[in-house]
């Protein structure tokens, strides 16, 4: 029995949409009984190589909620991506709604703002966002209440939202033919990313469930909507009654094996200011790559 104020006759309207560069699902969440809507993940381009940064995928989502009428609430960020650059500041200057993430983002600038020496001007107290969520924490989208869970393991502040019937998992949970995301970033931990994943599935088994990421494994059209009990059932990592001793060693020795994310250097920098690229002394946007600081 989940703890948590699950509402599942509030059933939203969601709208996916995948960029193909980073396997992300950004996605428009529309509250049911208004206009109101929140976007989960969204993505800002980037053409690393070249050092140019575009926002055709961020056009594409505001261009929606434009057509649509929708009024845009809230951009939520399920974690500090490692893969992808945040677009939320962005969408919040051509549509307004506040931008939010988990209250541990102020851990994540900590050990980054570290790793990447930026020194006492920057903020490590999560003031680049409009909201930092704790376990439980309750928000409107129009007149549809919902919720976050804290749900560390792959990073400190990762948290799922769950919006009426559905929840949006991040990297906490992959397709149940995915099985779960790496835990092997500063932060991250194993056992607690399987504590993490057995509080999600704890909501009831019809909640539908939208992934942050999908790499079509075995071949398989990309997919980003599953359900509890689908998972629960079926996903490969944690699935049929796996244990946490197994899901622990299981994730353990498989992280030893992964490369780090092509766009990890951008990706933290920018997301850990709510999607802001930092600027150098004479105020030009420049990123920095540390050597051997990963």
């Amino acid at each position: 029995m989940t703890p948590y104020p699950v509402n599942m006759t509030v059933k939203p309207d969601v709208q996916g949409f995948f960029d193909a560069a980073t396997n992300t699902i950004s996605y428009i969440v529309k509250d049911p009984c208004s206009n109101a809507c929140a976007i989960v993940d969204s993505v800002m381009d980037i053409d690393y190589a070249a050092g140019r940064i575009t926002f055709d995928h961020a056009d594409t989502l505001i261009r929606v909620i434009t057509e649509q009428g929708l009024r845009l609430d809230w951009i939520i960020e399920t974690h500090v991506h490692a893969d992808h650059l945040s677009a939320a500041p962005y969408i919040q200057g051509k549509l307004g709604g506040k931008i939010g993430v988990g209250s541990k983002i102020t851990v994540v600038q900590d050990t980054f703002g570290k790793v990447f020496n930026e020194g006492t001007a920057f903020q490590r107290d999560g003031s680049q966002f409009d909201a930092l969520f704790e376990d439980g924490d309750t928000y409107r989208i129009g007149q549809m209440q919902c919720f976050a869970i804290h749900t560390p393991g792959h990073t400190p502040a990762c948290m799922v939202h769950v919006m009426g019937d559905a929840a949006f998992v991040g990297d906490t949970l992959f397709m149940p033919d995915g099985g779960s995301a790496r835990a092997d970033f500063p932060g991250g931990d194993a056992g607690e990313l399987y504590d993490s994943i057995q509080k999600v599935l704890a909501l009831p088994n019809e909640t539908r469930l939208f992934m942050c990421h999908d790499y079509g494994p075995g071949g398989r059209d990309i997919a980003w909507e599953t359900t509890v009990a689908e998972e629960k059932a079926h996903n490969i990592h944690v699935g049929g009654g796996k244990t946490k001793e197994e899901f622990v060693t299981f994730r353990t020795e498989r992280d030893a094996t992964l490369g780090m994310p092509n766009l990890i250097i951008p990706s933290l920098q920018v997301n850990m200011r709510a999607g802001e690229v930092p600027k150098d002394a004479d105020g030009r946007p420049m990123l920095k790559v540390p050597v051997n600081g990963l």
